[in-house]
């Protein structure tokens, strides 16, 4: 049986290395498919890429995305009333924040 470790080292010509390269850059190419479908070792392909610098993927510039705006929160006047034993909530629109206070001057008389 023959030890693996002694195997001489494959050399590989910059023709191939730049042929794989090529087909690694490709749109969906898979580095793994193609290293397979050479006979090499993935880790190897990825090697080669970071050494020419085509691992790293270029980064998004930058594109401003116009946003509507937000639709305003209309809060509502909330409140409560107690007289007694009797007690009120009030909800109003606090677009109607005038009337609201005319209503109350008036309940409150």
């Amino acid at each position: 049986m023959k030890d693996w470790r002694k195997r001489p080292r494959r050399r590989h010509s910059q023709e191939l290395k730049a042929q794989v390269l090529a087909q690694c850059a490709q749109p969906g190419a898979s580095v793994a498919a193609v290293a397979l479908a050479h006979g090499l070792n993935a880790n190897v392909v990825h090697k080669w890429r970071r050494m020419t610098g085509e691992a790293a993927t270029p980064l998004a510039s930058f594109i401003p995305v116009a946003l509507p705006a937000p639709a305003a929160v209309q809060q509502d006047i909330r409140m409560e009333l107690r007289r007694g034993t009797t007690t009120m909530t009030i909800v109003w629109p606090s677009a109607a924040a005038a009337e609201c206070a005319a209503w109350m001057r008036e309940l409150l008389r």
